[in-house]
C-alpha cells in the first residue's frame, strides 16, 4: 500500500491497490531481491496481448491450468443445492436479476431505496449506520477473482460481478486486477462466482478474452479503470455462467445521487462484505461512495444502485479508494463502447 494524508482529516490515508507503478525502472532495479519476491511468477503469468486495442485473447491451456491449480490448492468445488443460507439463494432461475432491465436500458422503477433485489434478495436501506462494510452472504452472481501460480498477489486479490450480455459469460471487474503496468495481462486468472469458506459452489470459470479500454493499457488512466473479461468452465464446453448463477444488468450515465450498495471480497477473507451508502459525483469521470473499513481485495467489486443495477465497479481514483472512501469510474460512453465490443467479441 502506499501511504498518503488524506486532505482535510489529518489521518493517514493508505491506498487500496498497489500498482506497480514505474515498473520499468523497478524491474530493472529491483534484481536478485526481486527474484525472491516472485519476479519469474509474475513474468511467467503475464502477456502483452494486443496493446492498441486493450484486449487479449486467453490460451486454452493457459486455463486449464490456473484452474487445476487452484482446485488442488485453496478451492474445492461443492455442489451448490443446499447452501441456501440467510440471504443466499440457489439455481439460475433464484439467483440474480438478469431480466430486471436490459443491459443498457434506463433503470425501472424497482431502483429505488429498498427495492427488492431479483430471486428476493433485498439491497437492504439505503444507508447503513454507521457508514462501515459489514460480513455478507455470497451471492451467486459475485465473486472473488484468483490469480494462482505465485504472481506476487495472495490467493484472491480482487473481485468481480456477472453482467447481462448475449453470450451470457461476461464477467465486470477494475482494469488494475487484470491489467498490469509493462507487464501487461495477466494470464493465471480465475473468476469464482459466490465463493465462500474455500469452496466453490458454482464452479470455477477461467477467461476467454480480456477486454480494458487502451487508455488504461497504454498508461493506466484511473478514469478507465474497468474490464469485461469473457470466460468458460474448463471441462464443461457449452455451459453458460449466466445461465448457472444470474446476472446484473449494467446502466451507463446514471444520474447522481443514488442510493447504491457496494459489495466485494478482501483479500484473505473467506466471505464477501457489503456497505449500503449513497453513490455521489466526485468529480465528471469519478463517482463517490463513503463507506469505513473497504479494504484490499474489494476492487472490482459491484456498485449496484437500488441493489440491482450496476451503475460502477471499485475502482478508478487512488486505485479504488482508501479506508473511508470507495470510488468507481462513471459508466458513460466509453465504458459503453467497451462493454459492447467485450460482448460481441468472438
Amino acid at each position: 500500500m502506499v501511504s498518503n494524508s488524506r486532505r482535510g482529516s489529518g489521518r493517514p490515508r493508505r491506498l487500496r491497490v498497489r500498482l506497480l507503478a514505474g515498473a520499468g525502472g523497478v524491474l530493472l532495479a529491483a534484481g536478485g531481491a526481486a527474484y525472491a519476491w516472485g519476479l519469474p511468477g509474475i513474468l511467467a503469468h503475464s502477456a502483452a496481448g494486443d496493446r492498441a486495442r486493450g484486449s487479449y485473447a486467453a490460451d486454452p491451456a493457459d486455463g486449464d491450468r490456473a484452474a487445476a491449480a487452484l482446485l488442488a490448492g485453496v478451492v474445492r468445488e461443492v455442489p451448490a443445492a443446499g447452501r441456501s443460507g440467510q440471504g443466499e439463494v440457489s439455481g439460475p432461475a433464484a439467483s440474480g436479476p438478469t431480466g430486471a432491465v436490459g443491459p443498457t436500458e434506463p433503470p425501472g422503477p424497482a431502483e429505488a431505496p429498498g427495492a427488492a433485489a431479483g430471486g428476493g434478495q433485498s439491497p437492504g436501506p439505503a444507508s447503513s449506520a454507521p457508514l462501515a462494510a459489514r460480513p455478507a452472504a455470497a451471492e451467486p452472481a459475485i465473486g472473488a477473482l484468483f490469480s494462482p501460480g505465485g504472481d506476487g498477489d495472495g490467493a484472491h486479490h480482487c473481485s468481480g460481478v456477472v453482467v447481462h450480455a448475449p453470450g451470457g459469460d461476461l464477467v465486470a471487474t477494475a482494469a488494475h486486477c487484470v491489467h498490469r503496468p509493462v507487464l501487461g495481462f495477466r494470464t493465471n486468472l480465475v473468476f469464482v462466482p459466490g465463493y465462500r469458506d474455500g469452496q466453490a459452489p458454482h464452479g470455477v470459470w477461467v477467461p476467454t478474452r480480456i477486454d480494458v479500454d487502451p487508455r488504461w493499457a497504454a498508461s493506466q488512466d484511473p478514469d478507465h479503470d474497468i474490464a469485461f473479461l469473457r470466460l468458460r468452465r474448463p471441462g464443461r464446453p457449452g455451459e453458460r455462467l449466466e445461465d448457472a448463477v444470474g446476472a446484473y444488468p449494467v446502466r451507463f450515465g446514471a444520474g447522481l445521487p443514488l442510493p447504491a450498495r457496494l459489495v466485494g471480497y478482501p483479500g484473505g477473507a473467506e466471505q464477501p462484505l457489503d456497505c449500503s451508502t449513497t453513490a455521489v459525483a466526485e468529480s465528471a469521470t469519478q463517482l463517490r461512495l463513503d463507506c469505513a473499513d473497504v479494504p484490499n481485495g474489494t476492487s472490482g467489486g459491484p456498485v449496484l444502485a437500488g441493489g440491482r443495477t450496476l451503475i460502477g465497479v471499485i475502482g478508478g481514483r487512488d486505485g479504488g479508494g482508501d479506508e473511508w472512501t470507495s470510488y468507481s469510474i462513471r459508466f458513460g460512453d466509453a465504458t459503453r463502447e467497451l462493454y459492447e465490443r467485450a460482448a460481441r467479441a468472438g
